[in-house]
């Protein structure tokens, strides 16, 4: 089984102030995938916008591959999702797409699983936090 998470899109859909720091969020959220991924066996690959980030890189290893678009841009994550996709589908069957973006969801083959990204952070134990209320 292989993951394939959109990791621009997993850390979007967290209302935790993601954008005041976008690297150190997308380096904690890499940090919940590795914790996770050493839970089994199926290998992760985990893929962000933007140039490579040591950081987050650093966090790879076992069966978690951190990876980023090959180009700058809008969809740029997406269109390494999709070669990824592409690439392994035929070989590995058995994969689950991580996104809430349905225009990358269109754009997977038939048969390719979907999770969301809200339903991923909570199987990482960071899903969205409860809004306060006043006080």
């Amino acid at each position: 089984m292989l993951w394939l998470v959109d990791g621009n899109n997993v850390m979007g859909a967290g209302a935790d102030g993601w954008w005041n720091d976008p690297v150190g969020a997308s380096v904690r959220l890499t940090q919940a995938i590795a914790e996770w991924a050493r839970t089994h066996d199926d290998a992760v690959t985990v893929v962000f916008d933007g140039r490579h980030e040591p950081r987050m890189a650093e966090l790879a290893g076992g069966n978690l591959t951190v990876d980023f678009a090959r180009r700058a841009g809008r969809d740029a994550a997406d269109d390494r999702i999709v070669e990824v996709v592409d690439e392994t589908y035929a070989d590995e069957p058995a994969l689950t797409v991580v996104t809430s973006d349905r225009g990358l969801v269109a754009r997977l083959p038939p048969g390719v699983e979907v999770e969301g990204a809200g339903r991923f952070r909570t199987r990482l134990g960071i899903g969205r936090p409860t809004p306060r209320r006043g006080r």
